[in-house]
């Protein structure tokens, strides 16, 4: 994901409090962009959307949360293609920008954020390390403008399993704001 493009202000409107919890923050940009997300989870099993839920008015935004942990789940759920999966396994970005877009486009959402990765302890290669997560972000851009896309980001998180999970929580949630700024910097 492009690390730059995170602005300061969101538009002609009010700064957002940077000291508040990132979950809140996220809010108060869906909010004022009137716009909606859906999240697709794998290592994280639900702690996105829990997170996202923890703020007040959650529910003006958040639309709905799959968690897919199985192979199964994320080709019936979320339309992660059988390719991909045996091809590059679960946890690899071709399958993150799968979950995040099959999220997004399912719920019919702005916004679709997606987790997949290696909690651990057990499950990691040298390849593909105990702490590897890959997290998608989609974007549903208005029809016409072809400005829609999706895009991933990959991290190697240090900790034990819980550890592991929590940081991926916080790692998608920045990369959603991050995004989302992104845009309001390019209006």
């Amino acid at each position: 994901m492009d690390e730059s493009g995170s602005g300061e202000e969101i538009g002609e409107t009010e700064e957002i409090d940077e000291s508040a919890p990132i979950e809140e923050t996220l809010g108060d940009l869906l909010t004022e962009r009137g716009e909606t997300l859906a999240t697709a989870e794998s290592l994280t099993g639900g702690l996105v959307g829990s997170r996202v839920t923890d703020a007040p008015g959650a529910s003006a935004y958040f639309d709905r949360g799959f968690v897919t942990y199985a192979y199964d789940a994320k080709r019936e759920l979320l339309g992660v293609s059988r390719e991909s999966l045996d091809a590059e396994g679960a946890v690899s970005a071709p399958v993150a920008e799968q979950m995040a877009a099959g999220a997004r486009d399912r719920a019919d959402t702005t916004w679709g954020v997606a987790t997949t990765g290696i909690a651990g302890p057990d499950g990691g290669t040298e390849e593909k390390p105990v702490g590897l997560v890959y997290v998608g972000v989609a974007h549903a851009a208005p029809w016409g403008t072809e400005e829609s896309f999706v895009r991933t980001e990959r991290v190697v998180l240090d900790g034990d399993r819980s550890t592991v999970k929590r940081k991926a929580v916080d790692t998608a949630l920045d990369a959603l704001v991050r995004t989302v700024r992104e845009i309001d910097a390019g209006e």
